[in-house]
């Protein structure tokens, strides 16, 4: 089973994933979200990064926690920029110090609740709000072109495109392209038809709406609607 709930963490997510083993059933796809993750699997801290395609876990479904950032925040956490860690799966200690990570998964594994512990770690280390980046996100998410949102905060494209993939990982094109896709799912998910579903998350039409569908998750709509992990 999948829950999650808002974390302290500003814009963050704290969630678990605990699958209910069954027979001949494989593990939900992860799609492209704009986020990136820190996860706590069978003891061991991993960073997922940002995706440009569906991640599925290789193995038997097994229990996983994670906290996942506001799109564009872990980097600064991490101390990595978002672009090496594009469609990758890592464990902690390729980004920090190995001490410094056997020290923390050691308290995790300690912890009555791992999910709180990894909130609190998150937390610990979290950056300072980038209110910049911040309106970045919500203005793509709105549907707002890449162009206006470059004036609004005073950049030029080349600026823009270079922020963005120390932030998310790719340029802010694709990052709307990827907001988009989530609000169309988010809407399929409601029971509301393919068509409005494209109509109202900003595609020129339901065939754009299955390209882009296509693309991101190999995947078509209808077949993504039997319970995704977040």
């Amino acid at each position: 089973m999948y829950e999650e709930r808002p974390s302290r963490l500003s814009g963050a997510v704290v969630w678990t994933n605990t699958p209910t083993p069954s027979p001949g059933r494989s593990t939900s796809p992860v799609l492209p979200d704009g986020c990136m993750d820190l996860l706590w699997h069978e003891g061991t801290l991993f960073v997922a990064g940002p995706d440009t395609r569906a991640y599925r876990p290789d193995g038997p479904p097994t229990p996983w926690t994670g906290i996942r950032f506001f799109p564009g925040t872990a980097p600064a956490l991490l101390g990595v920029p978002a672009h090496e860690l594009l469609d990758r799966r890592v464990e902690l200690t390729d980004l920090w110090p190995a001490a410094e990570v056997r020290r923390l998964t050691a308290r995790i594994a300690a912890a009555p609740h791992p999910t709180t512990a990894l909130e609190n770690l998150a937390l610990e280390r979290a950056a300072p709000p980038d209110p910049p980046l911040r309106r970045l996100v919500t203005a793509l998410a709105a549907g707002n072109p890449v162009a206006t949102v470059a004036d609004e905060l005073d950049l030029s494209s080349r600026q823009l495109h270079r922020r963005s993939l120390t932030a998310f990982g790719y340029g802010p094109k694709t990052l709307a392209r990827i907001l988009r896709l989530q609000h169309a799912l988010a809407l399929a998910r409601e029971g509301l038809p393919y068509a409005d579903t494209a109509a109202r998350s900003g595609y020129a039409d339901q065939a754009h709406l299955a390209r882009d569908v296509k693309e991101f998750t190999g995947r078509t709509l209808g077949s993504l609607l039997g319970g995704l992990s977040g």
